[in-house]
């Protein structure tokens, strides 16, 4: 079924694209909803201003395993856990997404974090793979959803004072997640 979808959507493409005055324009195609969109190419940024300002990407194996040194390593991660969850504490839009209890979640946010950033690998021992993405698919991540976690998480990355080059490794891999966690348009 997916080659069919790649199809049409490059045929709609190039439907499309027959009326646009040979305006230069980028295909945007959205996998989640199996949808494709046609934005002129501009020379006006895109993306609003108050968006990250990070390259989303995940950091590679040794960009990642350096962040837990640099930092400080569980005292750190730990104090940046907490501040991410009292955020979701009062958040109107991310709190309806989480159980009663935040204890559990906080901890295995914790295990996940550190271990991705190269630490311990007590996350895998405990709990086996991540399998980041099918552990959220319960939860309708839209794209406010998203935007208010990696808002929350930003906002907690910089309570905690974690400093260059650790932080923007970390803001980059948590505006990716934000977006790959996404499973409503």
């Amino acid at each position: 079924m997916a080659p069919v979808f790649v199809v049409l959507t490059v045929y709609r493409a190039w439907n499309i694209a027959r009326y646009t005055e040979r305006t230069p324009f980028v295909v945007i195609v959205d996998g989640r909803s199996n949808s494709a969109r046609i934005m002129p190419v501009t020379t006006e940024d895109p993306v609003p201003s108050d968006r990250v300002d990070v390259v989303q990407r995940v950091p590679s194996a040794s960009e990642a395993a350096s962040v837990y040194e640099q930092v400080g390593g569980d005292a750190t991660f730990r104090r940046l856990v907490d501040a991410f969850y009292a955020r979701v504490e009062t958040d109107l839009v991310l709190r309806p997404l989480f159980p009663p209890d935040l204890g559990p979640g906080k901890e295995h946010q914790f295990l996940f974090l550190t271990q991705f950033f190269g630490g311990p690998a007590r996350y895998q021992e405990q709990r086996g793979h991540p399998r980041l993405r099918a552990r959220h698919l319960p939860f309708a991540i839209g794209r406010r959803e998203a935007d208010a976690w990696l808002h929350n998480m930003l906002a907690a990355i910089d309570e905690v004072g974690i400093p260059e080059p650790a932080r923007a490794r970390l803001r980059g891999y948590f505006a990716y997640t934000a977006d790959f966690l996404r499973n409503q348009e």
